[in-house]
């Protein structure tokens, strides 16, 4: 799952990005409103984390600028203001959730799995295809009723392709679930990742197969 968070204190955002990366969240980060909703704009996030203090101007002006980029993709409002006019503000402009500062990550991944589980969103809790059985929320992966541990980039990537089986997953959508901007893509780096992933689907007896459709994307099947 891709996170978009727009907070400029550096430290916490660090913070937010490590901690949420340890619950299976991708984040890019970024310190304005205006470069938050250009992000928007190239890549297809699942979720967005909004401060409400930044430096170009109030995060409660962006959220309809947001929401209509965006779609429906749910916004959580990370802040320190905490009266009660201000969350309704927030919600009443088109945010999903709000959160006070400080709070424990493993709150704010348990909100953000909340918001990507709710009908329509993109985090169902558990996907099976052939004898292949990913619990999203706990991250437990089994193949034949027995747990398997594989890296997760390449759970990453077993995921994109199980939401999406018997679909064709473009490569460009690897790029943008999978990396984040910090990240170096190269020409062959989802080739190889897929690649490592087949044979280890293969290993472990997995009853799916990843077909590849050259110059398009990636088909995953029973």
């Amino acid at each position: 799952m891709r996170v978009l968070l727009i907070e400029d204190h550096q430290r916490l955002a660090q913070t937010i990005v490590d901690g949420l990366a340890a619950f299976g969240l991708g984040v890019d980060l970024f310190a304005t409103g205006e470069d938050g909703l250009a992000a928007t704009k190239g890549v297809a996030y699942d979720a967005i984390v909004l401060d409400l203090g930044l430096p170009d101007g109030d995060g409660l002006d962006i959220i309809p600028d947001l929401r209509e980029a965006t779609n429906n993709i749910p916004i959580l409002i990370l802040t320190a203001r905490d009266g009660v006019d201000d969350r309704v503000a927030g919600l009443d402009r088109g945010a999903d959730d709000y959160l006070l500062k400080p709070f424990a990550m493993k709150e704010l991944a348990a909100r953000l799995r909340a918001l990507l589980r709710r009908p329509g969103g993109p985090l169902g809790l558990v996907i099976e295809v052939g004898n292949v059985c990913l619990d999203t929320t706990v991250r437990h992966l089994k193949v034949g009723g027995r747990v398997v541990a594989i890296p997760p980039r390449e759970l990453d990537a077993l995921e994109l392709l199980m939401r999406r089986s018997e679909k064709v997953v473009p490569k460009r959508l690897f790029e943008d679930t999978i990396y984040g901007f910090g990240d170096e893509v190269a020409a062959n780096t989802i080739e190889a990742l897929v690649s490592r992933l087949r044979r280890r689907l293969q290993a472990i007896d997995a009853k799916v197969t990843i077909h590849t459709l050259r110059g398009i994307g990636y088909l995953l099947t029973e």
